[in-house]
């Protein structure tokens, strides 16, 4: 060996995250409790802010927007409006398509708020949309009792079908974004989250001093009765850490001999706080959605992690608003699925925004036996159903132990569309590690054609209920590189995490050292009983690379470090039972860098 001990790379931590989920509603309020199957509190229809977008040609401007062209003029518009209804209103800040938010002077019902809408517009016909800044809030339906087992993913009645899918993939190199409460840091979700925001503007709101930062920390959601106005919550609440039960069904870490598994355990959750005391608003959201989908909002860093999967298990009442469905619009267009609550009324989901909105992927929650659970939404907007839990079993997940501030880790049973959707979103994770040229479009249509029939009665449900196997067998064809293939290593893809997935066996990748702390990550799921095997080699007979193998929670299995001039190679078997990931790491040691000096080849056969 002609290396010294310093050169053996440091132990890698194993990394997993998740999709994200959409899906408008009161938080806290409107949940159900499995135990009395009684309503805790009605939809919030209240708001202190209205969104107005102005018919503006030229670029965004950051800042109050209504001081942009005819500033005056539409300011002394926007005051006389106001003063017909008796109340002020001032501009807040702009959105990420430069929609002006306006800050009312008091809470008003949404439908009293949409009337100074309509009234504004007819005032000024510059104005190419307003509405109301409506509430949105986590769906989901708790209980006490708690389960040790996570039957949602398995049972052969009501499960998700969702270990034989594991065989083909486990999420790998996909980000999930996952637009909630934030998350709270867990020993069961280490590592699988990448750079979130807290996407929130109102400081009473996001209950953490401060407005949009890079901090997305959940720091609790608790409120007192009445607390959020009209007598609303009709009691006092904790905090619910709503995001992070979703977070740990997308892609609690898995194998690591603690807690609960993920569905898709080795994709990464992008948290995106949106939703904190009494909710959140749609600007906000709809930011969220933008900046996600690797969109540009004014103000905030670029966002490095790409979502391919948006988990929206949150809403409202009420039809789909412009700001939302331009945000959604956006994201698809940039090849992000948006996947969304149905929601916990126990009525068609024509009357719940954002999952009545065109281009998502709406979900409806079953029981175990596979029948529609007893609170969820229904109706022909419906795609498809996933385990949402009811009486019969409730959806376990990572959560909080704390009642108001954040205490210890701990578990927790749910229940709810909020708990269904997630599911889907690491289904969809599981799909687009598989075949990542896969469009939004393509994504709910195979989910659809995939899913199994109902195994009880639940009537507009969509399809069927999601079959994780399925649905990842029907995308592992058509792009499929054929074996031999070659292909071009892509950055990043300096960690684990970020590692390029590379699917068929005999694969050659070319490849370079950018720089002499470079090392490029190649993900392989290795089946059971197989051999990885990887040859390593350099283009100028000067330079100095190595190689190393880790299973999958990050361990070093294998590597070879020869000198300048020489080959490397190495080989690691799968000995278990199932399919595994491997990781095979090409790491700078000495000699050339960049794009021909630096350039190599890594053949992978198993």
């Amino acid at each position: 060996m002609k290396h010294s001990q310093s050169k053996y790379p440091s132990f890698l931590t194993f990394c997993a995250a998740a999709v994200i989920t959409v899906g408008p509603v009161f938080a806290h309020a409107s949940v159900l409790d499995i135990e009395s199957n009684a309503k805790i509190a009605p939809v919030a229809t209240t708001t202190d802010r209205m969104i107005v977008k102005y018919k503006e040609t030229g670029p965004v401007v950051p800042g109050a927007s209504l001081m942009a062209a005819g500033g005056k003029e539409r300011l002394a518009i926007v005051q006389r409006s106001g003063q017909q209804f008796g109340l002020t209103m001032k501009a807040l800040h702009t959105t990420a398509n430069g929609a002006q938010i306006l800050k009312l002077d008091k809470k008003m019902d949404v439908k009293e708020v949409a009337a100074i809408a309509k009234d504004l517009m007819e005032r000024d016909t510059s104005i190419e949309y307003a509405e109301p800044d409506r509430i949105m809030h986590p769906l989901f339906t708790p209980n006490d009792p708690r389960y040790s087992e996570q039957w949602h993913y398995g049972d052969t009645t009501g499960g998700l079908r969702l270990p034989a899918a594991w065989d083909l993939s486990t999420g790998t190199g996909v980000v999930v974004a996952v637009l909630d409460t934030g998350f709270r840091p867990h020993a069961d979700l280490a590592g699988q989250f990448v750079g979130g925001y807290d996407f929130i503007t109102d400081t009473k709101i996001a209950n953490d001093g401060n407005g949009r930062d890079a901090d997305a920390s959940d720091p609790g959601d608790a409120v007192a009765a009445g607390e959020c106005g009209n007598g609303r919550p009709l009691q006092s609440q904790n905090s619910s850490w709503h995001g992070t039960h979703v977070a740990g069904t997308i892609a609690a870490k898995t194998n690591n001999g603690v807690g609960v598994a993920g569905v898709a355990f080795n994709a990464k959750v992008l948290p995106l706080r949106v939703l904190g005391k009494c909710g959140g608003y749609t600007s906000d959201i709809a930011d969220a959605i933008t900046w996600a989908s690797g969109g540009t909002v004014s103000g905030v860093p670029a966002n490095a992690n790409k979502a391919r999967v948006i988990n929206m298990s949150l809403g409202g009442g009420g039809a789909c608003d412009t700001t939302t469905q331009n945000a959604i619009n956006g994201a698809r267009s940039r090849g992000t699925v948006v996947i969304v609550a149905a929601g916990n009324d126990n009525v068609n989901v024509s009357g719940s925004s954002p999952a009545n909105c065109s281009g998502v992927v709406a979900i409806a929650a079953t029981r175990k036996d596979g029948g529609r659970a007893s609170y969820s939404n229904y109706g022909t907007l419906i795609d498809v159903a996933a385990p949402g839990g009811d009486t019969g079993g409730l959806i376990l997940s990572t959560l909080n132990a704390g009642t108001n501030a954040p205490g210890a880790d701990n578990y927790a049973n749910y229940a709810g569309t909020s708990m269904a959707t997630p599911h889907v979103a690491g289904v969809a994770a599981l799909m687009l590690s598989k075949n990542s040229a896969l469009t939004p479009d393509e994504i709910e249509s195979k989910l659809k054609s995939t899913a199994r029939a109902f195994p009880a009665t639940c009537n507009s449900c969509g399809t069927g209920i999601v079959d994780a196997l399925a649905a990842v067998k029907s995308v592992t064809g058509g792009t499929t590189p054929p074996a031999g293939t070659t292909i071009n290593e892509a950055e990043a893809n300096n960690t684990t995490a970020s590692a390029n997935a590379v699917t068929v066996s005999g694969t050659v990748v070319k490849g370079n050292m950018g720089s002499s702390t470079d090392s490029d990550y190649f993900a392989v799921q290795l089946p059971a009983g197989k051999t990885l095997s990887a040859a390593l080699t350099i283009g100028s007979s000067s330079a100095d690379y190595d190689l190393y193998a880790y299973n999958a929670s990050g361990t070093q299995v294998a590597m070879s470090e020869n000198g300048a001039g020489v080959a490397d190679s190495l080989s690691t078997a799968n000995t278990g039972t199932t399919t595994t990931t491997r990781y095979v790491r090409v790491k700078y040691y000495s000699g050339g860098t960049g794009a021909t000096s630096g350039a190599y080849s890594l053949k992978l056969s198993w």
